[in-house]
């Protein structure tokens, strides 16, 4: 299992350029599972929705399965999070994961660089194992760059990418 991130400052198109690369890992025959992390409340389920209601009479656990799919809801409570790796034991195995967010972690990054002209924001020089850079502008850096448009560029370099 390949596990290679995606950061970047909030709108930077961090899940634009995640879907795109995921779509591209799929069209190369790869299975792919993705992470995500939110600094925010979020719903997975809709309000009205049979699990909704479930969890608003106060499950702290819940299952919804079918035929398609199936989704484990728990409810921390505000116990800890989990972190990347206990996160990543969850999958099943698949053969990359695309991690969007969770910057602190270590494991290779591309940084989505928005606003070249500040410098001051860049998080590769404060973070570990960022790896490349998307800008639409030349960064004033080592590290192998990339346009935002060129997915099948960036999609070649995290499979070929060795660590």
């Amino acid at each position: 299992m390949k596990i290679f991130g995606i950061i970047g400052w909030k709108n930077s198109g961090k899940t634009y350029l995640a879907q795109k690369i995921i779509s591209h890992l799929k069209d190369n025959k790869l299975e792919v599972a993705s992470i995500k992390r939110a600094h925010h409340n979020f719903e997975i389920d809709k309000p009205g929705s049979d699990s909704f209601l479930h969890r608003q009479a106060g499950a702290n656990q819940i299952i919804i399965s079918s035929s398609k799919r199936w989704a484990k809801i728990i409810e921390l409570q505000n116990k800890r999070e989990k972190n990347l790796n206990e996160l990543l034991e969850e999958l099943d195995s698949p053969d990359m994961v695309i991690v969007e967010g969770f910057k602190k972690e270590n494991h290779p990054k591309i940084e989505i660089i928005k606003d070249p002209e500040k410098p001051s924001t860049y998080l590769f020089k404060k973070l570990k194992n960022v790896v490349a850079l998307i800008s639409d502008s030349k960064i004033d850096s080592s590290l192998m760059q990339f346009n935002k448009n060129e997915i099948k560029n960036i999609v070649n370099f995290i499979i070929n990418f060795k660590s």
